[in-house]
């Protein structure tokens, strides 16, 4: 198997891709949902 710079294009790309499922998935996790909830009302905070 020859490595040239398309497969090291492909192989970025699809580690790219994975690393945007990761973080979407972990986006919405139900089990970060409080801690965002928190984060969002962070600016309506009285001092």
């Amino acid at each position: 198997m020859e490595f040239d710079v398309n497969m090291l294009r492909s192989l970025a790309t699809l580690i790219s891709f994975l690393t945007f499922i990761g973080i979407v998935a972990w986006a919405y996790a139900r089990r970060n949902n409080a801690d965002f909830e928190k984060a969002a009302n962070l600016p309506f905070e009285q001092d």
